[in-house]
């Protein structure tokens, strides 16, 4: 494993960095060799933000952990990681004994009726914008995307109509999934 380490607001020592990759390489035997490993620390007024960035192949594994101790950011990051990467095995273990699911089985559209305002409308503002390739994925692939990165939603390139879809988590507990027409 290659590690990257960043500081905000603070210099990341050699004695940090050891820690770091001494509680990191837990890690090691269920990552690829050649895994890079992008770690950020921030420092803000009392508190410690740990972000560990983990790309592997067609997959992003992420974990983001806030502590006044160090220590116990390394630790919170690592198991947020080992159980993301036991995970995606799993699933992908899963998927090669059973047959891989139609996109239909996916593809239940929640439509929704945007109500209007009835006040003028402020200017809305952009605080962050993201960039990002679209990798072509089917609806299945994306779903198991979106629970490895723990988000409510997921942008992707649909393999098979090549259109942008998403895939989200509805409040039931079901997925949606948004396609163009």
């Amino acid at each position: 494993m290659r590690f990257v380490f960043t500081g905000k607001n603070m210099t990341v020592t050699e004695g940090l960095k050891e820690r770091t990759i001494r509680k990191l390489t837990r890690l090691e035997k269920l990552l690829p060799d050649n895994a890079e490993v992008y770690v950020t620390y921030s420092m803000n007024k009392h508190l410690t933000k740990m972000e560990v960035s983990i790309p592997m192949h067609k997959r992003i594994l992420r974990a983001e952990v806030s502590d006044t101790d160090v220590g116990n950011c390394m630790d919170g990051a690592v198991d947020i990681l080992e159980r993301q990467v036991v995970k995606y095995k799993t699933r992908l273990r899963d998927r090669r004994r059973r047959s891989v699911a139609t996109s239909e089985e996916l593809s239940f559209i929640e439509e929704m009726e945007v109500p209007q305002a009835e006040t003028p409308q402020q200017e809305v503002v952009i605080h962050r914008t993201k960039r990002f390739a679209l990798k072509p994925m089917d609806a299945q692939e994306a779903v198991m995307e979106m629970e490895l990165l723990n988000h409510d939603f997921y942008v992707f390139r649909n393999s098979w109509t090549d259109e942008v879809n998403v895939v989200y988590k509805r409040n039931d507990g079901e997925y949606g999934l948004i396609e163009p027409q």
